[in-house]
């Protein structure tokens, strides 16, 4: 099969793909399409069926397997296709495998690293909390290792919640060498921590989508719940280091506007705060050069709130 990141502007559309997402709508003048999401383990890729009632058009859910026939067009610096066939396939014709998007580091060399940074704790009660999770807790591992960190912006594939959080930690872990008044158990720990509630704000791949916990609660929210549960079975855990990492969980999107119930107030927050947003910002940019072939500016993208440019090394 042709996976998605090989496609270009131009290219014929001929194979099986995962429907990640469907969603019928009506243009300005009245008439149905449907805006379908197509997944394989590079990649998604939107489509437009602007006929939906075509007779080539088999009837199809999300999460379906369907065979695709179109084209590949280029829309405001990013690849469509626009559907003019599809049809439904049946278990046995297609290998689950190729749909899954997966990091491309293993995940246990991943995990294996993120427990050395475990390790490296020096509080016993922080140390503790972390060996309850990451150690003991083998069904929250399962879903850690296998999570990803978000939809579709940054990390959206098997093992990215891991990536991410290994990134976060190793970007921390250098704060604390380069700024010697951080508490550095404390932030290696909100680090580790942080996003560990994503594991139940995205169900799992295929779907990867919202569960309702998290469409109510969402990720910051249930973390703090479950570091909460942890540390309220651990006898003598001190208050103060205990509300210092949650406030850390808590402030770690930086600004309210970008959904922090709280602001930083302590060093290890702020540095928290960089840390998650170096490392979402540049998977982001890493994630849609690798999806493009063009080179040159590819239009306003409104997460960085800029136009962006493409250019290759020679």
């Amino acid at each position: 099969m042709k996976f998605i990141k090989d496609y270009s502007d131009g290219d014929r559309v001929f194979d099986i793909y995962l429907c990640k997402h469907k969603i019928s709508a009506v243009t300005k003048n009245g008439k149905p399409y449907e805006t379908v999401i197509l997944q394989d383990k590079t990649g998604t890729i939107d489509a437009k069926v602007w006929d939906p009632n075509n007779a080539g058009i088999a009837d199809f859910n999300s999460l379906d397997y369907i065979e695709v026939y179109g084209d590949v067009t280029s829309f405001q610096g990013a690849l469509q296709v626009n559907v003019k066939r599809i049809r439904r396939c049946q278990e046995g014709e297609y290998d689950p495998a190729d749909y899954l998007p997966v990091s491309k580091f293993p995940i246990e060399e991943m995990y294996g690293e993120l427990m050395k940074f475990v390790n490296q704790v020096e509080n016993v009660y922080l140390k503790q909390l972390l060996c309850e999770l990451f150690v003991k807790d083998e069904g929250f591992i399962r879903a850690f290792k296998r999570s990803s960190a978000a939809k579709t912006i940054h990390h959206g594939f098997v093992g990215g919640l891991l990536q991410h959080t290994l990134s976060v930690t190793r970007l921390c872990d250098y704060y604390c060498s380069a700024y010697p008044l951080l508490k550095r158990d404390l932030l290696i720990t909100a680090a580790i921590c942080h996003d560990m509630g994503k594991v139940k704000e995205i169900s799992p791949f295929p779907a990867n989508d919202y569960t309702d916990e998290g469409q109510f609660l969402g990720h910051i929210v249930m973390g703090i719940e479950m570091v909460g549960e942890k540390i309220r079975s651990i006898p003598g855990f001190p208050t103060v280091l205990g509300n210092e990492l949650k406030h850390c969980i808590l402030a770690h999107h930086g600004e309210y506007e970008f959904g922090a119930p709280k602001k930083p107030a302590i060093m290890e927050a702020q540095a928290l705060y960089f840390a998650d947003n170096t490392d979402a910002k540049l998977q982001t940019l890493t994630e849609i050069m690798e999806n493009t072939t063009e080179t040159g500016w590819l239009g306003f993208n409104r997460l960085f709130d800029s136009n962006l440019i493409v250019t290759r090394m020679e």
